[in-house]
């Protein structure tokens, strides 16, 4: 048996390896998740489309603080072909109720995506909630953003994927 400091200190060096695969120039990795609002959607499904998928949770104060700036930017780009997504990480939820209040609550039109087993964490590899990732129409990230998102960052993003007009 490997002495478990032994086994963490292998994960703390295999994941900054892993990390950089999913980085600007990347294609973004597949994920096929449930809608809270019925059926499932894959994410390659809206290639062709500048795509913004946060990943987030009810529990997450910066979440909460950031979601009527997304709604904001879904409603003043939709017409530009923005699409935004909302994975929740359900597997660390209390309940669907509570992530169904949680987009009432902001007026969300956008696909919310529940994560019950924690794979986009895994395929993003994530390190954190918030975590903001900008694609552009032909599946390629932009920029990944962990943690809070400002509305300067927010419009920043979106300038990396949006067509000029």
């Amino acid at each position: 048996m490997i002495p478990r400091p032994l086994v963490l200190a292998g994960l703390l060096v295999a994941a900054p390896l892993e990390a950089q695969k999913v980085r600007p120039g990347a294609a973004a990795p597949e994920i096929e998740l449930t809608k809270l609002q019925g059926g499932k959607l894959k994410l390659s499904s809206l290639r062709g489309h500048p795509v913004v998928v946060t990943f987030w949770g009810t529990w997450c104060p910066p979440c909460r603080d950031e979601f009527p700036e997304l709604v904001a930017a879904h409603r003043k780009y939709r017409d530009a072909g923005l699409e935004i997504v909302a994975v929740n990480q359900r597997d660390q939820e209390l309940s669907t109720k509570d992530v169904q209040a949680f987009a009432d609550r902001y007026g969300v039109k956008f696909p919310v995506l529940l994560d019950a087993r924690g794979r986009s964490r895994r395929s993003f590899q994530l390190v954190g909630l918030p975590t903001t990732v900008f694609i552009d129409r032909g599946g390629t990230i932009q920029v990944v953003h962990t943690g809070p998102l400002s509305s300067a960052g927010l419009a920043r993003g979106l300038a990396t994927i949006l067509p000029v007009r």
